[in-house]
């Protein structure tokens, strides 16, 4: 039994989607387990570049079983158009596979996350404004569609029409902006359903059973742990958990058949949107990070805030996460620098912290305490060897395993597969 499962350990956009590519090698299937189209993974394949949004990562090697688990949000239109676009450069999507459970975004879901984000103005959460949230809020409250529901026009247009009554009712009176057309919607998601039919299947079986035959299974996410709804700096968070446990609910699979949990470590930090950063660097060398690493968010394209890597962060993400290894990215983008520094640990009105607050608010107050360590100011993307990279590039790697406490298991020093550097067997 071989099943791992890959976590971005910081505030997500750490390059899991690279890490996934290379470890899709050797997998059997390979699960996105939740979020949305709120978040990207970006593959480089020799001279090709891949944007990939909901549809897992394994889909570019072919014959890897690739499936959309139930906590994962769905929407139908970019889903289709994820499906079109792979299809016109090449890459068929038989293999995918579609939770029936899946919940499905609706307009009235984006259009309820924009307006929600205008009138919190200055104390917006800085969301994708693509309905991932009011979608998760329908499912917790039980009034949500699942993508199971387009293969029951019946079913679909009784319950679609009770649940827009009420959103339009609430679009109408608290925002005062038109409501959307029963008819129009039903048409348009039935048509939807029509083009997923072919995908749609158990697919908390099908992961089940690919585990006990032994086949390689490979469990992917959106965002990262720093995200997380309850272990993330809330309420500057995603909707879902993007932590190692995450996976196991939103799969389908109990959690004593995981064998291995890998944290993708980004050789600094990055976050979109707003919230809280300790080291966050608003400075020309942040700008110099952000251009240097193309930090410009796969979804979006919006600019990432750059700062320095946060062990403190790092450890809490350890902790949640349970993590087995960890897989360090984008070192290469470090290249330039005379000298990188570390968060060893807080100074929180005058008082020394070595773990991370248990509340956002208190990361407002904090400074970050840094131990620098020497640059090695020299390219290392064309470096296939551990032993081969410069002594102060393996100081740095080495120091963030330790002050995380946790083994190394993979190095990337560049963007393609080939810039990646594994320390160990993965699977």
């Amino acid at each position: 039994m071989s099943a791992v499962v890959i976590v971005g350990a910081q505030w997500g956009d750490e390059g899991k989607g690279k890490v996934i590519d290379f470890l899709a090698q050797q997998a059997d299937m390979v699960v996105r387990h939740q979020g949305g189209n709120n978040a990207g993974h970006t593959v480089v394949v020799g001279e090709e570049e891949f944007r990939l949004h909901l549809i897992p990562s394994g889909i570019l090697y072919g014959d890897k079983w690739c499936v959309i688990g139930a906590g994962v949000v769905i929407d139908p239109r970019v889903l289709l158009e994820e499906i079109d676009y792979l299809g016109r450069r090449g890459i068929a999507s038989d293999h995918l596979r579609i939770a029936s459970q899946a919940h499905l975004i609706m307009p009235y879901h984006a259009r309820l996350d924009a307006l929600s984000e205008d009138r919190l103005g200055a104390h917006k959460l800085g969301t994708t404004l693509r309905g991932i949230g009011p979608a998760y809020m329908d499912k917790a409250a039980r009034i949500g569609l699942r993508v199971g529901e387009l293969m029951h026009p019946a079913t679909l247009a009784t319950r679609l029409q009770r649940v827009l009554e009420e959103k339009n009712r609430l679009l109408a009176r608290a925002y005062d902006v038109e409501g959307f057309a029963y008819d129009e919607v039903l048409e348009t998601y039935l048509g939807y359903g029509e083009q997923l039919r072919p995908y749609l299947a158990n697919t908390a079986l099908l992961i089940n059973q690919a585990i006990d035959r032994g086949d390689r299974v490979l469990f992917e996410g959106a965002q990262g742990t720093m995200l997380d709804i309850d272990h993330g700096t809330y309420p500057f968070v995603t909707s879902s958990h993007p932590v190692a446990g995450g996976a196991c609910i939103g799969a389908g699979v109990g959690p004593t058949k995981i064998s291995q949990v890998y944290g993708v470590v980004k050789a600094y930090t990055s976050r979109v949107g707003d919230g809280p950063f300790p080291t966050e660097l608003r400075n020309a060398l942040g700008s110099d990070i952000r251009d240097r690493g193309h930090e410009y968010g796969t979804t979006t394209g919006r600019p990432r805030r750059i700062g320095w890597l946060d062990a403190v962060a790092l450890r809490h993400a350890a902790r949640v996460n349970g993590f087995t290894g960890i897989a360090v990215t984008r070192l290469d983008v470090l290249d330039m620098l005379e000298e990188v520094k570390i968060a060893v640990a807080y100074r929180y009105h005058g008082e020394r912290i070595d773990e991370f607050p248990d509340h956002a608010e208190g990361l407002d107050d904090v400074e970050p305490e840094y131990e620098t360590l020497p640059g090695w100011q020299t390219p290392i993307g064309a470096v296939r060897k551990y032993a081969d990279l410069p002594v102060a590039a393996r100081h740095y790697l080495e120091r963030i395993s330790t002050l995380i406490g946790v083994p190394m298991v993979l190095v990337s020093v560049g963007r393609e597969r080939a810039n990646t550097i594994p320390l160990q067997p993965l699977f």
